[in-house]
């Protein structure tokens, strides 16, 4: 069983992938365009481009002798809304925190 949200995060727990991911946001990029930035080998940014490629959140054709990569967004979709949950407990238990606190200090007050 392929566990898309799993490969997801872990392709995002890179910087270096977060960073091609980020131009790849801008449009399609060749393995040259991507490579660019980072002073790493070859091989490690093809080692990148095929976790980016297993984890659905790039695609790439051919073009004659390019390559393109293009970004696809459904895994980030689905990790945002998995994400989306924690970020709504978290808030419900920030704001009854910060009710307690109002509380502490209207008790204080008196």
């Amino acid at each position: 069983m392929n566990d898309t949200l799993s490969s997801t995060f872990a392709a995002l727990a890179d910087p270096t992938r977060r960073a091609m991911l980020t131009r790849l946001a801008q449009g399609p990029a060749t393995v040259k365009e991507l490579a660019d930035p980072f002073k790493i080998s070859m091989p490690a940014i093809s080692k990148h481009l095929k976790v980016l490629e297993h984890a659905g959140l790039i695609e790439r054709r051919r073009e004659a002798q390019w390559r393109p990569a293009q970004l696809q967004a459904a895994p980030l979709k689905d990790a945002s809304q998995w994400l989306e949950t924690y970020r709504q407990n978290w808030e419900e238990n920030l704001d009854r925190l910060d009710e307690y606190l109002r509380k502490l200090q209207e008790e204080q007050k008196s």
